[in-house]
């Protein structure tokens, strides 16, 4: 017996039995009367669903009452020698459960006797059924032909373990289940094997986590199929009906099948609510949805949490359970179907010892008279990396003795030390990290991490849960020591492996995004949790002061890299001065590397790269050099000439020619370009045939595999909206500007240098065919600057349309002084460079420098720029007539992308 048939549900609730067979009686069409009822079940459910009825009312009631819709219509036909013929129900219909657009699988069981005979009433049976618009998945088959499917597909085989007779008869179906599940078909033993195949295959399609941005509540770790696939092994083991029934075999306690079914409920209900708004069969946690779904499921924005926020990480704490319980059991399961083995036992101490490698605790009390233990044995996991993962038994023993985690385990020595040795291992520190949120250790020895573990951040940026981000940092963090991550990461690889405490890196790494979501500067408060850690935890001043810092300043590296203009000496000495010493920028270096790798899988790419290295280098050089010895402009100008010179010693150029060209132009360029693209860009301006023709250059900015992005030089005549015609041309090419620099010179001319990524977020590929392309296409637009068009038309994903927040315009002054500085915030989308461009040119604004950065689904630029006369952008009245015009044509043009 299924547990929907043991479960009470009064279906006149939703739907009316007499009056449906009253209309179907004497009635030559059937298909309207069909078709109105199944509208009137789903008006009914939805309108329960909606008013609070219990979920297993739902899903048990649908089940119950499509068995007396589909009777009513097997009925209908004409079927010769009925009692050789049976509609069974199986899969999920089987296990009597049934959400709005779930699919309705039936078996139309016969014997082996003339199955032709049946061809007809098959047939218009199921057309009939398809009329109705019901959406079933049929199979015809024998008992031999079950048996032999089965047999060969253990998909086909689950399906059928889980069957109900509809109509027909139960005797068949019965010697079909018997057929199926014997030890001919699947023994216990395969089937096991089977489904943890299987299970493996299907965690694999989903990222193995339960924490995807979008996660299918069926098929992803923690979600139905998991629960499932202990009731589909229980069934095939013990033979039950229902998980209920592990209780009595001793497998799982009354509490565990509460906190199983209460987790199945609420899947349950996400389910149904998915396939309410959606309207169709939908088992992915769309974004599209999650916002609806925070609502219906009455969750509220608070201070430094949105509603969307609140529902998820309620999503992932269940999903992470219900992973819990599938480990235990399937563990249980396979341990049990070897009652025969000889057990090979090793001890490691009093407290823990190996069976057949895995290790388990040596007694049933030994959390209760060791607390300790329960931080011991993920240091001996981390100490022993052969041993294979950790008995079942002791996984409950685990869980059923965190009351023991309280003030005073939390600051007994043992307890302290053990987790500082757990820090402080060679391997296996990630793993073991992972391991203790998994087994509910790390959440509440640390109650400011319990806090975070499963809560997500509704955006694109971040995607992974804060705890999930936190561990992959510090899992980042060691992987760099490894040699095969030596020529991805050179520097992270060096300096990690020569860190005076790889410890502290870890603690910061730990606390670094401890604060999301309490609302304020996370930064700050969770430097107030580290050091409150640190104090706990023993460590001496300097190791506190360190790991305090790194939190205060985690995001200060990949900021100045990404927003600022690190080519300035100004930008490194205040970056140097704020960084102290070469451990602070060592050690910041690190966590930084680790934290973008560990965002998004798109952040990091080869110009970020570049960038970092260049930040690190510069503030090394600057440390090394003293604080106190400031770079002087006058003496850097002189001596990058020099060096380009020295670059064009071997070369036939005129040397009055290029005191003549850099005499054209400001101090800016010399200071911000390096000696090698000074003479690059000197030399091919000089040497071209054409004075007054548009010259374009493309190089790569570095040979390192892993690094840097391309540069386009174009060396032009000054030409009203160039800078537009530029961004627009770039984007009409598919090509990303990271980076901008423009000079003007006194003979009318401007040097413009973008640093360019391809859609790939990498350089252009060494094809001269492409790079003759681009070159002609910027060419010719630039020479036809009046032809330009701003409107760039892609198509933009379904995600990146839900997020269409207002744009946000800022105006302030560079630190030198030269520049007025804008940052532009607003959804992404293509032709928004182009749009920006637009609007400067129009107002005769001169754009100098640009620094462009995607986050997620926001684009955040910052241009430095000047009027035509190129003195600040000052003006109150102007500088809000400039705000207002740039917010509303970006507006406007995203509003057009979502049509």
């Amino acid at each position: 017996m299924h547990k929907s048939q043991t479960y009470s549900v009064d279906t006149s609730v939703f739907f009316n039995v007499e009056d449906f067979h009253q209309q179907l009686q004497n009635c030559d069409q059937p298909i309207p009367i069909f078709k109105r009822a199944l509208d009137k079940l789903r008006e009914n459910m939805d309108r329960q669903f909606n008013a609070g009825t219990d979920i297993r009312q739902m899903i048990y009631g649908r089940s119950q009452i499509l068995d007396i819709i589909l009777t009513a219509a097997w009925q209908l036909f004409d079927w010769p020698d009925s009692d050789e013929a049976s509609l069974i129900a199986v899969g999920g219909y089987g296990r009597g459960e049934l959400h709005p657009h779930s699919d309705i699988d039936l078996l139309i069981l016969l014997d082996n006797i003339k199955p032709e005979q049946y061809q007809q009433s098959i047939s218009d049976f199921l057309t009939f059924l398809w009329d109705i618009k019901l959406d079933v998945g049929s199979s015809v088959r024998s008992i031999e032909d079950c048996f032999e499917q089965a047999k060969i597909d253990i998909s086909i085989a689950t399906n059928l373990i889980e069957s109900r007779t509809i109509t027909g008869s139960e005797q068949r179906r019965q010697q079909m289940y018997r057929r199926i599940t014997s030890e001919e078909a699947w023994s216990a033993k395969d089937f096991l094997h089977g489904k943890l195949k299987e299970q493996k295959l299907r965690h694999k399609r989903t990222n193995n986590t339960e924490y995807n941005l979008e996660p299918n509540i069926k098929n992803s770790p923690g979600g139905l199929r998991d629960i499932h696939t202990i009731g589909w092994v229980a069934k095939r083991y013990f033979a039950t009906h229902s998980i209920d029934d592990l209780v009595n075999h001793g497998f799982i306690s009354a509490t565990e099948l509460t906190l199983i079914n209460q987790g199945l409920h609420y899947l349950w209900r996400i389910r149904y609510a998915l396939h309410m708004i959606s309207k169709k069969r939908e088992d992915r946690l769309l974004l599209d949805h999650q916002r609806t779904l925070a609502a219906i499921f009455g969750f509220k924005d608070q201070k430094g949490k949105l509603a969307v926020e609140q529902f998820m990480s309620e999503y992932y704490c269940i999903a992470m359970q219900m992973t819990g319980f599938n480990e235990l059991l399937l563990q249980y399961f396979e341990e049990s179907l070897n009652p025969n083995q000889l057990n090979t036992i090793s001890k490691l101490n009093n407290r823990f010892q190996l069976n057949n490698n895995y290790i388990e605790a040596a007694y049933d009390q030994v959390f209760k008279h060791y607390p300790f233990a329960l931080m011991e044995i993920f240091v001996l996991l981390a100490q022993n990396r052969q041993i294979a993962g950790v008995r079942a038994s002791t996984i409950r023993l685990i869980r059923e003795h965190w009351h023991l985690i309280d003030a005073d385990f939390r600051s007994d020595i043992r307890n302290i030390s053990l987790f500082m040795e757990l820090l402080r291992q060679q391997d296996g520190v990630s793993t073991e990290l992972k391991r203790m949120i998994r087994y509910g250790i790390l959440g509440r020895y640390l109650p400011e991490f319990g806090k975070i573990i499963g809560q997500m951040q509704h955006d694109l940026f971040h995607i992974y849960t804060v705890d999930a981000h936190t561990v992959k940092v510090i899992s980042k963090c060691r992987l760099f020591r490894h040699p095969e991550h030596q020529e991805q990461f050179p520097i992270a690889h060096r300096l990690v492996n020569q860190l005076p405490k790889i410890e502290l890196l870890y603690i910061a790494a730990l606390y670094h995004d401890i604060a999301k979501g309490r609302g304020g500067d996370h930064s700050e408060l969770g430097t107030v949790d580290v050091i409150r850690f640190c104090k706990i935890h023993r460590l001496g001043k300097w190791d506190t002061q360190l790991i305090a810092w790194l939190v205060r300043n985690h995001l200060l590296m990949s900021m100045t890299a990404q927003r600022k203009d690190i080519s300035d000496p100004e930008i490194i000495q205040a970056f140097a001065e704020h960084v102290t010493d070469v451990t602070h920028l060592d050690y910041l270096y690190v966590l930084t590397v680790a934290d973008i790798n560990a965002t998004n899988n798109t952040l990091w790419n080869n110009w970020r790269a570049s960038l970092m290295r260049q930040l690190y280098d510069e503030t090394k050089l600057a440390l090394k050099r003293g604080l106190e010895h400031s770079p002087n402009k006058s003496d850097l100008i002189e001596q990058v000439q020099h060096e380009a010179l020295e670059a064009l010693a071997n070369t036939t150029i005129d040397t009055l020619a290029v005191t003549q060209l850099w005499d054209s132009l400001g101090d800016e360029y010399f200071i911000h370009e390096s000696a090698k693209n000074i003479a690059w860009h000197t030399k091919a301006i000089i040497d071209r045939e054409d004075q007054e023709k548009t010259l374009v250059l493309i190089k790569k900015t570095t040979l390192r595999l892993y690094e840097g992005a391309s540069e386009v030089f174009i060396y032009t005549k000054n030409v009203d909206k160039s800078f537009a015609v530029t961004v627009a041309t770039m984007d009409e090419l598919s090509l990303s500007i990271q980076d901008a620099r423009i000079y003007q010179t006194e003979n009318d001319f401007s040097f413009n240098s973008y640093t360019i990524l391809t859609q790939e977020n990498k350089s252009i590929p060494d094809n001269q065919q492409t790079i003759n392309k681009i070159k002609r296409t910027i060419i010719r637009k630039l020479s036809s600057p009046e032809k330009y068009s701003a409107i760039i038309r892609r198509r933009v994903s379904r995600q990146m349309k839900l997020f269409s927040i207002p744009s946000r315009v800022k105006f302030s002054t560079d630190s030198s002084q030269h520049y007025t500085l804008v940052e532009i915030i607003s959804p992404d989308r293509p032709g928004l460079l182009a749009v920006i461009g637009d609007v400067f040119a129009t107002h005769n604004i001169i754009v100098c420098k640009a620094k462009i950065s995607i986050v997620g689904e926001r684009v955040v630029d910052l241009f430095f720029i000047t009027d035509c006369a190129g003195d600040l952008v000052e003006d109150p009245e102007f500088i809000h007539l400039l705000q207002t015009e740039i917010c509303k044509q970006l507006d406007q043009h995203v509003s057009s992308t979502l049509q």
